[in-house]
């Protein structure tokens, strides 16, 4: 099944402005999943939104509620937020860069693969990819998606760009109040030697294919001894109700020496970048 883009619009590095498209890095679909079935009648159990003493209710009178207090709720129409204008509903900015190893990895959240739209945005995306690689820097950015601004990293990985979104500041939980009792006390010098031959002694190059999900293979070993066995309880369900950016890059080098000439400031344009991407937070909240 191919791929089916998550959002599509322009990165830019100042003037230079990229059309790709964002996809998903993991498949949704790799792991075992169940559905609820009603062991009585066979059917599948389903959800629906209902509301005491009325009942079932259509999608069109359902509407966002935001909680103020003593169980009172400020109520605003989904048509109204999301009409909220951001820039980075189309536009995914770099507006400040990083050492490839500054950002500690209780950040990270999801990873995405971006891709040029066509082959005319290729030369910029090959120049964009190529210059994180040479200075070995991660770029950061911001971008709304699926309802949400998320705080986005992208970085050079084989051919291509990957993202990954991270975590703003105020959505990780403080570390002091789980690890203050642990006593500041050095670990015993033997023991510590010992543990480090250990590790010295496991360590092997990063693949990911050398680890197996456990769980996942006996799960599926169960359902494979499950399904041959006849005795085993079966249900049928049949009958059960139930665009391209725009802005191609026509000069490259044009623009990038435009860029430098309009990013001169240094430390003020990426004071001014900050502010930007602090401000960009605000709406979205």
């Amino acid at each position: 099944m191919a791929s089916r883009a998550v959002w599509k619009g322009q990165l830019r590095l100042s003037l230079v402005a990229i059309p790709v498209e964002i996809h998903s890095a993991t498949k949704s679909g790799a792991r075992i999943s169940f559905r609820q079935i009603h062991e009585p009648t066979g059917k599948r159990i389903r959800y629906e939104k209902t509301v005491a003493g009325v009942g079932p209710v259509k999608s069109d009178e359902i509407m966002k509620g935001y909680e103020i207090g003593g169980d009172e709720y400020m109520l605003l129409d989904p048509e109204e937020i999301d009409a909220i204008k951001l820039e980075t509903k189309k536009t995914l900015e770099l507006v400040q860069f990083v050492g490839a190893c500054e950002i500690p990895p209780l950040y990270f959240d999801k990873p995405y693969y971006i891709v040029p739209t066509d082959e005319l945005a290729e030369d910029a995306y090959r120049v964009v990819r190529d210059a994180l690689r040479q200075a070995g820097k991660i770029g950061l950015g911001q971008l709304t998606m699926r309802g949400k601004e998320h705080l986005c990293a992208i970085k050079a990985s084989g051919d291509g760009l990957v993202m990954e979104t991270l975590f703003y500041a105020d959505e990780l939980k403080e570390a002091d109040p789980l690890f203050h009792g642990i006593e500041d006390d050095p670990a015993d010098e033997e023991l510590l030697d010992v543990a480090t031959q250990l590790i010295e002694r496991k360590t092997a190059p990063f693949d990911a294919a050398n680890f197996t999900d456990h769980y996942d293979k006996a799960l599926r070993a169960l359902i494979e001894a499950k399904r041959k066995n006849r005795k085993t309880k079966r249900a049928t369900t049949s009958g059960d109700d139930g665009g391209k950016g725009d802005g191609n890059v026509v000069d490259l080098m044009a623009a990038l020496k435009e860029s430098l000439k309009s990013d001169k400031g240094g430390t003020k344009a990426k004071g001014a970048a900050a502010k930007k991407g602090t401000s960009g937070r605000k709406k979205s909240a």
